[in-house]
């Protein structure tokens, strides 16, 4: 029954991706607002494609507050990049530059806002971190960023990468972490499985704080729900 669901999910998920992607370019010439209405709009309908199709319900944690910060995420598969664009208001998001290089969808994703990480160029994509996202923090948007940098088998806690760092200390915002555990329902395979991913969104961190002490403070949060009930209490 799950690949006959993830089946029906892949062929109605991607052609419908593609239909919005096409009518989202033209539609973004016209500016930032009809352009997050595009990407809002397709964040919702896989929502309810995940919901209705695959079975899977999310049980959310906490809120993330209105005004802009560093949303900080574990990361273990597709299905929160897109949720999280959903429930924390619309950010300026940190994604692999191959991503933002894909024709007509990397387009609408920088007429979104993303900050394109060219993950191999070292020093210089930490530069161009750095000054993308200082210029998303004047435009009074929040900043999403998966600080492992890539998808983490369920059961893993890697080190934070670098990039995190940089960041928080060139933005100087708060950092809200999220925890989450959809790996265990959506792995890097083809079938995914019904039942209910928990979005355990942390206690908002203060700026300022010293390197050691905030990748400490934020590791610990994004991986509460790996290190088992006493990591929460």
């Amino acid at each position: 029954m799950a690949a006959l669901r993830s089946a029906l999910y892949a062929a109605t998920f991607y052609p419908l991706t593609f239909l919005w992607v096409v009518i989202g370019v033209p539609l973004s010439l016209l500016g930032r607002r009809p352009t997050r209405a595009v990407v809002l709009g397709w964040v919702e309908m896989h929502h309810k494609l995940v919901r209705s199709v695959l079975g899977i319900r999310f049980r959310v944690e906490g809120a993330i507050p209105g005004e802009p910060m560093l949303i900080a995420a574990k990361h273990q598969s597709m299905l929160e990049t897109l949720e999280l664009v959903r429930i924390s208001k619309l950010p300026i998001i940190v994604m692999k530059k191959e991503l933002a290089d894909i024709p007509l969808f990397g387009f609408l994703t920088r007429r979104y806002g993303v900050i394109a990480v060219e993950r191999e160029a070292g020093a210089k994509a930490l530069r161009a971190l750095v000054e993308e996202g200082q210029q998303a923090v004047a435009s009074g948007r929040g900043v999403l960023i998966y600080p492992e940098g890539t998808r983490v088998p369920v059961g893993e806690t890697p080190p934070l990468k670098s990039g995190f760092a940089a960041l928080y200390r060139a933005l100087g915002l708060p950092v809200v972490p999220v925890a989450l555990d959809s790996g265990r329902l959506w792995g890097r395979g083809f079938v995914h499985r019904s039942g209910t991913v928990t979005i355990a969104i942390g206690e908002t961190i203060p700026a300022g704080l010293p390197r050691k002490e905030i990748e400490a403070h934020v590791h610990a949060a994004i991986n509460v729900l790996e290190l088992g009930p006493q990591a929460r209490a």
